[in-house]
């Protein structure tokens, strides 16, 4: 399965142990990542801002990111589709990457339930619907 991750659920996967992490696990094992350059735009400021990561640390874990997800430039979406801004390019990467599925922890994006058709997850609920 073609799933987006949202830039929260990969800090959460790199920072902390717990669900995300193994959200990560899954998704690099068994389905296909599909990620733009606006949401590893987002993980490296956030892992620069936020959680003070190095920048050489940074730069590996985008690194890893790009060699082991698909990377598509986001369709562009009219300004209505979501209450955020921001999150037209997540929705936008799930439409250019085919997904069949968008993971995110942003309530902005889990309001939504799905867009054109692809549903739109938070870990908990993908983790609970492999099991």
């Amino acid at each position: 399965m073609k799933v987006v991750l949202d830039a929260n659920v990969i800090l959460a996967a790199f920072a902390t142990r717990g669900l995300c992490e193994a959200v990560m696990a899954v998704c690099l094992d068994q389905h296909e990542i599909v990620l733009s350059p606006a949401i590893l735009a987002e993980v490296d400021r956030n892992l620069s801002r936020k959680f003070k990561l190095p920048a050489a640390r940074s730069q590996e874990i985008g690194a890893f990111l790009r060699e082991h997800a698909e990377l598509v430039t986001p369709v562009e979406l009219p300004s209505d589709v979501c209450r955020d801004p921001d999150d037209r390019a997540v929705l936008g990467t799930a439409v250019a990457g085919n997904a069949q599925c968008l993971i995110t922890g942003d309530a902005d994006l889990l309001i939504l339930k799905q867009f054109q058709d692809i549903p739109i997850l938070s870990p908990r609920a993908f983790y609970d619907k492999l099991r």
